[in-house]
């Protein structure tokens, strides 16, 4: 489970061992001088392998500059980002591009995909960008995972919103990706679809050990985590283990979310 120290700087480590992923006292401003806007203000967070935490709050909480933060893809005007025993946050961009490759997944709420590739060359790109020859059986497996077998060969056009998600989580789960992060993955889609996509996810978690991190809006989809982050004006703020949507919401509806 996620242990979480907030306002002091100070990530407490989740037992024996390191954690998978460990944030301390994170800042992040953009802009300058009176412009300047304060999306981070000394956020941290320590997350045990095989965890599954949502990242919730009202909009211009920081919720997703945090995400961005975690997953390499953004980086902190202060303070540190481990992945394992790695500190990703201050790496030369190019081999920082080659961890994210190798050891992180990433799955996008407007799925990302190429519209004139096939399904099975969507799922090999990150693969070609990282210089490897796809593996076809990898690639084969990752969608049956998904339930997409026998739809390498179309195209996302003539998918539904919901297959082309999981098209989006098979590329992501392709590298076989120690952590996997999504942003608000079940928000182009209808309930019973979302529901499909979250049984994925918590299914990484249980069956693989990968440790996941998912920003949402949607107290029913926090309510498959086994943690749940309230962050405001950029702090972490509440914290609920074990969540039930009904306490999400709750909560979620102090903050004005």
């Amino acid at each position: 489970m996620a242990e979480i120290t907030a306002h002091t700087g100070a990530a407490t480590a989740p037992g024996p061992g390191p954690a998978a992923l460990r944030a301390d006292d994170l800042h992040r401003a953009y802009g300058r001088g009176s412009a300047t806007v304060h999306a981070l203000r000394g956020v941290s967070v320590a997350l045990a392998p095989g965890t599954f935490t949502a990242v919730m709050g009202p909009s211009g909480s920081g919720k997703t500059t945090l995400l961005h933060c975690l997953a390499g893809m953004d980086r902190p005007t202060r303070g540190t980002v481990r992945w394992g025993d790695t500190e990703v946050s201050r790496l030369p961009e190019r081999r920082l591009a080659e961890l994210r490759r190798s050891r992180l997944g990433f799955v996008f709420q407007a799925f990302n995909l190429m519209p004139a590739m096939t399904v099975a060359q969507n799922v090999e790109l990150p693969g070609r960008l990282d210089g490897r020859r796809p593996d076809r059986a990898r690639v084969r497996e990752a969608l049956a995972r998904v339930g997409l077998a026998g739809r390498e060969r179309h195209r996302p056009g003539q998918l539904s919103g919901g297959q082309q998600q999981r098209v989006a989580i098979a590329r992501a789960l392709v590298s076989r990706p120690q952590l996997l992060f999504a942003d608000e993955p079940t928000g182009a889609l209808d309930r019973a679809t979302g529901h499909e996509v979250l049984a994925l996810l918590r299914e990484g978690v249980d069956r693989d050990g990968r440790t996941c991190v998912m920003v949402t809006h949607d107290p029913v989809a926090a309510g498959y985590a086994d943690r749940v982050l309230l962050l405001a004006d950029g702090l972490l703020v509440d914290e609920l283990d074990r969540p039930t949507a009904a306490l999400v919401g709750e909560r979620l509806s102090r903050l004005g979310g």
